[in-house]
């Protein structure tokens, strides 16, 4: 299960409608980042399932709930969990994606992805290696979820075999998990570029024209369904709208940086104007000082600009189908 932001509401409904004698794991991803996280006590209070931060290494239980600690990736191989502090993808860790990646090339068939309330697209491209692999697909019903984002990429994106709400998911799940094939073997073919990044760990590739807002890495483009992706090559990964948000972001720190920078150089020649001064060197005082007040005035033109002026480049307001960028 994905979820990010309203998702704890949407799991909280979730959990509490699922059976006390589940048969099979439940592995949560929330985007926590590296703040403390008490998913696990509310999710255990939820419902009747016991919940808990997953340990790297771990066998999955049937009939618990294991949620990515804070920082790190959570991934499921053949009979254990992993934890990985590998690249962040769609500017998170944990992230959804490379959870049902994992799990869906270690048991295929097998493995029911969810995803619930969250902006932009994490998880869209893991849905896509659940069912290329056999898997089934459920999304809360964007009219049910605080935050719709999530759960609309998927139904947009991919191929979803079931929509409801949250405190419907819970039962359906209960029925799908016991009429799940037994077959452990995944079915179907992996693209190069998932199969790759299925691990959730750092990966070289070949550089291409895009640069990544993380690294500043060259970014290739792909594409999952008739979603593009983009990832640099050692392994930061973007959909649409996280890498249209994660390049507004860099713009502002780049404005910042510019503007710490001409700061800086005033000081600068300010100290050297000083220093000039004490040596009898008015002429070259005069200049520095100039020099200084120039660098001020830039500086108030930029300041002036980002506080009255600046405007985020986004695809919301004249899109063609209204929606805003979800930000």
């Amino acid at each position: 299960m994905g979820a990010s932001a309203g998702g704890i509401e949407a799991l909280e409904e979730l959990v509490a409608h699922l059976p006390a004698d589940l048969p099979a794991a439940v592995c949560v991803v929330i985007h926590i980042g590296s703040r403390p996280s008490l998913a696990p006590r509310i999710l255990a209070k939820a419902g009747p399932l016991p919940a808990a931060h997953a340990v790297d290494g771990e066998a999955p239980r049937p009939g618990r709930i294991y949620v990515a600690p804070p920082d790190h990736h959570l991934l499921v191989e053949p009979d254990r969990l992993r934890l990985s502090r590998g690249p962040r993808e769609n500017s998170t860790r944990p992230a959804i994606d490379p959870l049902f990646r994992s799990a869906a090339q270690a048991y295929g068939p097998r493995v029911i992805g969810v995803i619930l309330s969250g902006a932009l697209n994490d998880g869209t491209a893991g849905f896509s290696a659940i069912k290329r692999l056999g898997g089934t697909t459920l999304v809360q019903d964007p009219a049910d979820a605080m935050f719709p984002g999530m759960p609309q990429s998927a139904l947009s994106n991919t191929a979803v075999d079931h929509c409801a709400p949250a405190s419907a998911l819970g039962p359906l799940l209960g029925r799908l998990v016991r009429a799940a094939d037994g077959s452990q073997n995944p079915t179907g073919d992996t693209d190069n570029d998932e199969e790759a990044a299925m691990e959730g760990q750092y990966d070289l590739k070949p550089p291409a024209a895009l640069t990544c807002p993380e690294c500043g890495g060259a970014l290739r483009e792909t594409s999952v369904d008739s979603m593009p992706v983009y990832t640099c090559h050692i392994g930061h990964r973007y959909g649409p709208e996280n890498m249209d948000e994660a390049q507004v972001r860099e713009i502002e720190r780049a404005f910042e940086i510019a503007l710490r920078m001409l700061n800086e150089r005033a000081a600068l020649s300010q100290r050297l104007a000083e220093t000039a001064r004490q040596k009898g060197r008015a002429l070259s005082a005069q200049r520095w000082e100039t020099a200084s007040r120039e660098v001020l005035d830039q500086a108030q033109l930029l300041m002036t600009f980002l506080s009255h002026g600046w405007r985020a480049p986004s695809s919301d307001g004249n899109g063609e189908d209204g929606k805003g960028s979800g930000a």
